[in-house]
């Protein structure tokens, strides 16, 4: 990688070359970002998770931007236009766009209006036009007369000379740059109802008319207005002033005020409206939904954070209720470490005969299997089950927890949930990941799609590659702060182990049951396929209890 290029990372990431050159090493050497960011320090000047991932992100989009540089490079050596100074323009592009706009007029194309003008021989007209020299454009263009060629008038030549202009002033490396300048910093997102959907997409009613400038738009409301398109209910547009850009094309490209001047004004009027417009437009709209899905993406790796490293409640008996009106109350009981003891069912709120068999059974299942916390679903009912058992005055002051309950009902049709509890349906299953999840939210989560832990809104709106790779990060991160009981984690917690992934996770687990628990990091070595990169990155995660060496147990 040049200097350059490492150069535009470390300000980028607020860091220094070396460490950009060192985090790049070690990212290629096959380490991940919580094993650089904790045993690694001294070779990156102690950066955090945070900054690392900046830094593989920018060397991920720089090494796509040299792929395509190398690409465009080649192209242009084939089409014997690439000359030293277009060769250090394409060279010094520091982005995807700069590095588009400067391959634009030798991009292979479609048959356009401007390649069938050339076509009739046109070209040198529109030489005339855009240099504003002569008195007489309709006089010049007889001589452009071909009805072989298919220009029989002179108005159907000056048309297709405007249309050469046109391509031209679409493809001028300047004009783009200062128009996306003029968009970016003067654009306007406008929303309007679709005609005729009115009542259909009542929802939708804050957008039916609005303006608000692109660069101030919340990402929120930029997501709801791309989505309501999208859904048929609104139409959009992205753009400035139309008379500003108009004025910015003519300082580029009018240099007098005769009949040719007024030609070319034509010309630009129309590579605005039908090309340049629309061209830059749609990079504006791309620019303005990856911010809205940077911001989303940040509220969701956050609240997904939060949600991971809540407090655990530790190694407690648990009775765990997911309420229910119609179907009742699925109650369970779950031993000090999560094993399932029992399972009932219990109606609270249909008849008071029903309701004084639900107290009854409660408080059999919480003396009979001493129960220390309670834990009850938030969903449907949930206040009003909390009300019924609080109301008992359970013996011990037995703590009674709200539990977040989304992805719930996932985890219970899940593979992973039908292989652990073959014989219970789906009701059973959901009621145990609850009161898993007070017990020690991180391990019962990751068995959840990160998607399905009810994070934020716009999940199905923001680039879904984006929105998993961020989840999963987060996810790995919490992991790897917290680290792992190696003899107790599910396949699945294993899974998000540094170094570790679904064979290697589910080795483990197969190895453990056939030899018993691990008693040293070191036994760790003989699991198949765990070789010694895998166990470097892994082992400073991985717990030990009661180990043969006490550092074991530690990171």
């Amino acid at each position: 990688m040049s200097d350059t290029l490492t150069q535009t990372i470390a300000g980028k990431a607020g860091v220094s070359l070396g460490q950009v050159t060192a985090v790049k090493s070690l990212l290629d050497d096959g380490m991940t970002i919580p094993f650089i960011a904790r045993y690694r320090k001294e070779k990156t000047g102690s950066l955090d998770e945070v900054v690392i991932g900046t830094i593989r992100d920018e060397l991920v989009r720089l090494e796509a931007l040299d792929a395509r540089r190398k690409v465009i490079l080649e192209s242009l050596e084939e089409q014997g236009v690439l000359t030293d100074e277009f060769r250090t323009s394409v060279e010094s592009a520091e982005t995807m766009t700069a590095l588009e706009d400067i391959y634009l007029p030798y991009r292979p194309k479609r048959r356009t209006r401007a390649t069938i003008a050339k076509e009739k021989g046109l070209e040198p007209l529109a030489d005339l036009l855009l240099d504003q020299q002569i008195a007489d454009p309709v006089h010049e263009a007889l001589a452009f007369i071909n009805p072989e060629k298919g220009v029989e008038t002179t108005d159907e030549a000056l048309a297709g000379a405007r249309d050469i202009i046109a391509e031209r002033v679409n493809e001028d490396r300047r004009s783009r740059q200062a128009l996306r300048s003029l968009f970016f910093q003067e654009g306007v997102i406008e929303s309007k109802v679709a005609k005729g959907k009115e009542t259909d997409g009542v929802k939708y009613g804050d957008y039916f008319e609005r303006e608000e400038p692109v660069a101030r738009a919340a990402g929120h409301r930029v997501l709801a207005m791309f989505r309501g398109e999208n859904e048929g209910f609104l139409k959009l547009s992205l753009r400035p002033p139309e008379e500003k850009a108009l004025a910015l094309l003519r300082r580029h490209f009018i240099k007098n005020t005769g009949e040719a001047s007024l030609q070319v004004m034509t010309a630009i009027e129309d590579s605005y409206r039908r090309l340049l417009g629309p061209s830059i437009e749609t990079d504006m709209r791309k620019q303005a939904k990856e911010r809205a899905d940077d911001e989303a993406l940040r509220v969701f790796s956050r609240n997904l954070r939060e949600a991971l490293m809540a407090p655990p409640l530790g190694q407690k008996a648990v009775m765990a209720i997911d309420p229910g009106y119609r179907t009742g109350c699925k109650v369970v009981c779950l031993d000090r470490q999560g094993k399932l003891l029992d399972n009932d069912v219990i109606f609270i709120g249909q008849s008071a005969a029903q309701a004084k068999e639900a107290a009854r059974k409660l408080r059999e299942l919480a003396a009979k299997y001493r129960i220390e916390a309670i834990a009850i679903g938030n969903g449907t009912a949930g206040r009003e089950t909390e009300d019924f058992v609080r109301d008992l005055n359970l013996p011990g002051a037995i703590p009674v927890v709200m539990v977040n309950e989304s992805g719930a009902s996932i985890y219970s049709a899940s593979a992973a949930a039908r292989e652990e509890f073959p014989d219970y349906d789906i009701t059973v299953r959901g009621a145990v990941s609850i009161g898993r999840r007070l017990m020690d939210p991180l391990a019962e989560l990751v068995k959840i799609d990160p998607k399905s832990i009810g994070v934020g809104q716009y999940q199905h709106d923001v680039d879904q590659a984006k929105l998993r790779s961020t989840l999963d990060e987060t996810v790995v991160s919490c992991v790897n702060e917290v680290g792992v009981q190696v003899n107790t984690a599910s396949r699945q917690l294993l899974t998000y182990v540094s170094g570790l992934g679904p064979v290697l996770a589910t080795n483990i687990i197969d190895y453990r049951n056939e030899n018993g628990p691990f008693r040293s990091r070191a036994a760790l070595k003989k699991v198949p396929r765990l070789g010694p990169k895998a166990f470097e990155l892994a082992a400073g995660f991985l717990r030990i209890d009661n180990p043969d060496n006490p550092l074991d147990a530690s990171a």
